[in-house]
């Protein structure tokens, strides 16, 4: 008989985790970046003929949703690249949340890495780290002035190298719909995005729920389409967290 140790693993998991939604539901009403219309969904087949069927057209990079490597940059990695054991990794999520309450603005630093690290220990290599800021519970997700300019914050360059050269992650995620602040990329590009994307990792963007997760401890697993020639889909992230 085969060894059932991991049945017994996951038995003890659903006793003694919890398991978090980190994505948004999909429909039209699903928050997304602003350039992309709204998904949308039409019924081809319906129960009188056997079975209920849609018609779906969205863009991949819509609501909760993972980016490829190629999405950026040119000959980097595709969605059927990327490799399963990537997608189950330690959750470290760092709280700038009171950072980006006096600061919408705020642009993540490694200093603040640092700083996470003196109280929670190093981050491991090969973990996926996530950025609470609590933007996932805005109504606005945009925040844009008067000028037309949104307003969010974002992964600062310096950080997400602290975070490739010197831990070693596999993935990075945010609550915002970009990686860049919104006002750094209006002024020098998406550096930030570019840079992660370039260097081989996924991310995960607009996540929410973080703050359901603890600092260390969690676990992520990610799931979207092996889509190929695709670089990016909508993404569904469950946290699995030890119960306080």
């Amino acid at each position: 008989m085969a060894d059932l140790k991991l049945w017994e693993d996951l038995k003890r998991w659903k006793e003694r985790c919890d398991f978090v939604e980190l994505s948004y539901e999909f429909s039209p009403m699903t928050p997304h970046w602003s350039g992309f219309p709204a998904m949308d969904a039409e019924m081809i087949f319906d129960y009188p003929q056997g079975f209920r069927v849609h018609k779906v057209q969205t863009a991949t990079q819509y609501g909760t949703h993972v980016d490829a490597p190629a999405h950026f940059v040119p000959g980097k990695r595709m969605l059927n690249e990327l490799r399963a054991d990537e997608l189950v990794l330690p959750l470290c999520v760092v709280d700038l949340s009171s950072k980006v309450a006096a600061n919408s603005d705020y642009v993540f630093t490694a200093d603040d890495l640092r700083e996470w690290e003196e109280v929670h220990g190093k981050i491991p290599e090969g973990s996926f780290v996530a950025v609470r800021t609590d933007w996932s519970k805005r109504a606005d997700l945009d925040n844009m002035d008067e000028d037309g300019q949104k307003h969010y914050p974002g992964w600062g360059i310096d950080a997400l190298k602290f975070l490739v050269e010197e831990r070693d992650v596999a993935a990075v995620g945010h609550e915002t719909s970009d990686t860049d602040a919104a006002v750094s990329s209006a002024k020098i590009g998406y550096i930030g995005e570019y840079y992660i994307l370039e260097q081989e990792r996924y991310q995960i963007e607009l996540l929410h729920d973080l703050d359901r997760v603890p600092p260390t401890g969690a676990i992520i697993i990610c799931g979207f389409p092996r889509g190929v020639e695709l670089t990016g889909f909508t993404a569904r992230c469950i946290a699995i967290c030890p119960k306080n």
